[in-house]
């Protein structure tokens, strides 16, 4: 009798180890040709990026939890499995119904970047795995519970650095030239350590200084030594506006150019930004000497010193015209003197008879 109850149990515990073999798994290996990727590494408010995880070979049925910043990203859609999304993770369950026919041998979940970011947020989206599976559910594989990371960008669309500089007529050499350097961009990248220099080229033997003064009172030649601290500045963000009052000073007339570039100091003086301007200096024009103006009272003057001369003039004409030709009256006076003359004689001459 014990020996047919030692045979039953025998029998009995060969049986379960058979159903068990039959019933659970066998966990056969890590998913090592497991792949994650994504169709853009930086996205700008308002897109979308999808993030694609390839199995390297067919599962029939998994649990993919997909974490990721909800300060940067919001969850819009899966494709592979049913979708839940508690605001920070997603958990995308497949299990394929129809006993191994439709395995999947991906799934792809897209996340859209939140509106109103302003600067760079390096991110990650962190994938864990359980209830992995072969079609037939034969074979099980180890869940990945050391998160898979796959990096991001999340940043604002950037607008480029661009330089601009002001000023009102040629400059004259060897006098200081007021001139105004902006620096702008409606939507500037950031920077830690940027700063601005300048370089140029000048007229045969020709040189050039473009002198500013910080709020420091500290003052710098752009073309000597760059503006500010050589360690460089913050820069970046909306609507950035730098601007610079500057004194160029030219000492030989001709063309020169300026090139205007902004760098970056934490990575070896790359240049982010550069453009250039042509300036032409000039020789100071020479002033033709002055000419008398004439005034109102330059006027009187003139008038009076004629009015005088016409004064003098007529105090100097005769009173009288002075009488030309032969005056009527002498042949009268002398005819008259004939005839009494001639009667004297004649009564004369009757009374000495």
């Amino acid at each position: 009798m014990k020996k047919v109850i030692n045979i039953i149990l025998i029998i009995s515990t060969i049986f379960t180890i058979i159903l068990l073999l039959n019933t659970n798994n066998v966990k056969a290996a890590a998913l090592d040709d497991i792949e994650i990727s994504t169709n853009k590494d930086t996205v700008n408010p308002g897109d979308t990026v999808s993030l694609t995880i390839t199995f390297g070979k067919p599962l029939g049925a998994y649990t993919f939890d997909i974490a990721y910043d909800n300060s940067l990203l919001e969850y819009v859609e899966t494709d592979g499995g049913t979708p839940n999304d508690n605001g920070t993770r997603v958990r995308v369950v497949f299990y394929d119904s129809t006993g191994g026919t439709s395995p999947r041998e991906s799934m792809t979940i897209t996340f859209k970047a939140k509106e109103g970011i302003i600067t760079s947020n390096p991110t990650d989206l962190s994938i864990t795995a359980e209830g992995l599976s072969n079609p037939d559910a034969s074979e099980s594989y180890d869940d990945i519970v050391v998160p898979l990371e796959k990096n991001l960008i999340v940043e604002p669309k950037y607008e480029d650095y661009k330089f601009d500089l002001a000023y009102t007529g040629n400059p004259i050499i060897n006098e200081e030239k007021e001139m105004v350097l902006s620096l702008t961009s409606s939507m500037g990248k950031n920077y830690d350590h940027a700063r601005i220099i300048a370089e140029a080229t000048t007229p045969d033997g020709g040189n050039v200084q473009l002198l500013g003064t910080d709020e420091q009172q500290t003052e710098y030649d752009l073309i000597d030594s760059g503006w500010g601290d050589p360690s460089g500045y913050q820069i970046g963000g909306q609507n950035v506006n730098k601007v610079l009052n500057l004194r160029g000073i030219f000492d030989k007339s001709g063309e020169y150019t300026i090139t205007f570039k902004l760098i970056d100091r934490d990575n070896s003086d790359a240049v982010i930004a550069e453009n250039s301007f042509k300036i032409t200096a000039t020789e100071k024009e020479q002033t033709p000497p002055a000419e008398e103006v004439e005034t109102p009272e330059n006027n009187n003057q003139q008038n009076a010193g004629q009015t005088g001369g016409q004064n003098n003039a007529e105090e100097n004409l005769p009173t009288q015209l002075p009488k030309t030709g032969m005056n009527i009256y002498i042949p009268i006076a002398v005819i008259l003197i004939g005839i009494i003359s001639t009667s004297l004689y004649i009564k004369m001459k009757k009374k000495n008879k």
